[in-house]
């Protein structure tokens, strides 16, 4: 039988594990907030400590903490989550605080954190404060750093946010099935100077991948990497919300990849910089202008533009096939082959069937095939002209007059002035200029001396 003393007793030693035992152990465990939206939602402004300007998490949130005796405390618990990919489409993933990834943690540099960190999963794990300089027993290895975390065991790390710039956390035990399972989360350390490359508007995401079978739940956690779910936060278009922009603001997108490849990230309609990796912020001198920044495995990129043109501007990976959604990696191309025949057939036999691919595979975007549960079309999003035919790593950037300063709600699709849209040429057309062949040209003559002794024979 359990009595009040004896439950007192087991839930302590549940809440806090032996690692856990310093002055932070002492307190009371600051409350864990949990977030079940998967839409972006508003910056959120310190209510305490020093002055910062506040990120925006694309379909995601910051993490609110609490100040104690001059130290900002935090609450992370590592826990399974129900993610929603896409509306139609859920996952079992790992995570924390109710979502993968988990929220962003932000501070200002020369903070002194207090991270207590729960374990709710089925098994041990750590947290791997990516890129920080802290001391060596904080840095979150298992095995080597520190004793992995017990389930139902809480740890808690402290270190001071030395440097600003832009981090990410992750376990760093059984990494193989907890990041494939979705558990990472960005982690921001301002200038203690919020006039420092400040800008209107600053935008942070993760990139990651699943390999989930269409009608299954779960990712298969040992594929190295043929993935059919190539994701922002956690999230494939039509469900990755856009970055409404102001015309005018300076605008910031940091970009963290914890996926098994590089991507390369394009933006249209604008040229930007690249001003931040994960080392820190980039001299001015060193800076290009780019439209395309390729982002490696485990790096961090923050490009910076000023929105001068209004629109709605694609934003994605430029590796095609990972602006698409589930589909067979075996699947042949059909190009060319005329189905007729055999359509005719298997349509006596199977009513249903759909002839794939022989002029391309564009009208899969507009196709409303049945599809097995819990999964996404390959193609799909509707614009304000049709299909869009994308899936994936894919987005749009909004830019609009008019908005207000922290106004980040869709504003619907862009009402093009007259006459800037492309449209269908109904004239004579055009024919075709050839140009004539050049003359032939006899090329230079090339005289050889031959050495002394290499005459007749």
């Amino acid at each position: 039988m359990t009595n009040r003393r004896s439950f007192l007793k087991t839930a302590g030693a549940a809440m806090l594990g032996a690692a856990a035992v310093s002055r932070a152990a002492q307190g009371a465990v600051p409350e864990a907030p949990s977030m079940d939206k998967a839409t972006t939602q508003p910056p959120l402004a310190p209510a305490g400590g020093r002055p910062y300007n506040p990120v925006v998490t694309l379909n995601g949130w910051t993490l609110p903490w609490r100040m104690k005796n001059g130290v900002k405390e935090f609450h992370l618990v590592g826990e399974p989550v129900v993610r929603e990919i896409a509306p139609g489409m859920k996952a079992n993933l790992w995570g924390y605080n109710g979502q993968s990834p988990g929220p962003t943690i932000e501070v200002v540099e020369g903070d002194k954190v207090r991270l207590f960190v729960t374990n709710k999963l089925p098994e041990h794990t750590t947290i791997h404060w990516h890129g920080q300089r802290l001391p060596n027993g904080m840095d979150g290895v298992g095995g080597l750093n520190q004793p992995q975390i017990p389930v139902g065991k809480t740890f808690v790390y402290e270190f001071v946010a030395k440097r600003p710039g832009t981090f990410m956390y992750h376990p760093h035990a059984d990494e193989m099935t907890q990041m494939a399972m979705g558990m990472m989360g960005f982690w921001i350390t301002h200038p203690k100077n919020p006039a420092f490359m400040k800008v209107d508007r600053d935008f942070v995401f993760l990139l990651n991948a699943y390999d989930i079978d269409p009608g299954s739940y779960t990712p298969k956690t040992n594929t190295m990497l043929d993935f059919n779910l190539w994701t922002w936060n956690s999230r494939a278009f039509p469900g990755i919300d856009p970055l409404v922009c102001r015309l005018g603001d300076k605008v910031r997108i940091r970009i963290g990849n914890l996926t098994m490849t590089n991507h390369p990230i394009h933006l249209h309609g604008h040229e930007f910089v690249v001003t931040g990796t994960d080392g820190g912020w980039t001299a001015p001198g060193s800076r290009w202008p780019e439209v395309t920044t390729d982002v490696a495995v485990g790096q961090m990129r923050a490009i910076e533009f000023d929105a001068t043109d209004p629109g709605d501007w694609a934003f994605h990976c430029h590796k095609s096939h990972h602006t698409m959604n589930p589909m067979g990696h075996q699947v042949p191309n059909m190009i060319g082959i005329d189905h007729r025949g055999v359509a005719e057939k298997i349509l006596r036999l199977v009513p249903e069937y759909m002839v794939m691919g022989e002029r391309g595979m564009a009208d899969m975007g507009e196709m409303e095939m049945p599809l097995p549960d819990n999964t996404l079309p390959m193609m799909t999003g509707t614009g304000p002209f049709g299909a869009i035919e994308m899936g994936g790593m894919f987005t749009t950037v909004k830019i609009r007059a008019g908005l207000a300063r922290n106004d980040y709600k869709d504003p619907g699709w862009y009402k093009h002035p007259a006459g800037t849209v492309a449209y269908e040429w109904n004239g004579t057309a055009p024919l075709a200029e050839r140009v004539a062949p050049a003359a032939k040209q006899r090329g230079p003559t090339v005289s050889v001396r031959k050495p002394a002794g290499h005459g007749k024979h």
